[in-house]
């Protein structure tokens, strides 16, 4: 059975949003990322795996060796469906902030 995953499924994870932060600033081989952690190496080659499915990771063949690379296009579809959550708490913390100036200027 195939499971259609998502961004929000892949980056639901710790250590997938682990990976994701490791390749933001280089590319890296799946040996190299497993170093990283106190994970199996086959658990972390299924996590790699679910964050290309979602095409958060981008594969590069070089020889025989595979290098992951962070997409940062694809992160766009978080920030956008996030962005009206972060307009309204925006808004809340501005009246909370409105309210705490005016209880303080009554003491």
């Amino acid at each position: 059975m195939n499971l259609r995953r998502d961004v929000f499924q892949a980056i639901a994870d710790p250590t997938r949003r682990s990976i994701l932060l490791l390749l933001a600033s280089q590319s890296m081989t799946a040996g190299a990322i497993a170093a990283n952690f106190d994970t199996a190496r086959p658990t972390i080659s299924k996590h790699i795996q679910i964050l290309t499915e979602c095409e958060l990771l981008r594969q590069e063949h070089s020889g025989r060796e595979i290098h992951y690379h962070f997409n940062p296009n694809k992160m766009k579809e978080i920030a956008e469906w996030l962005t009206p959550f972060a307009k309204m708490w925006d808004d809340r913390f501005n009246k909370l902030e409105a309210v705490m100036k005016k209880y303080k200027t009554k003491k």
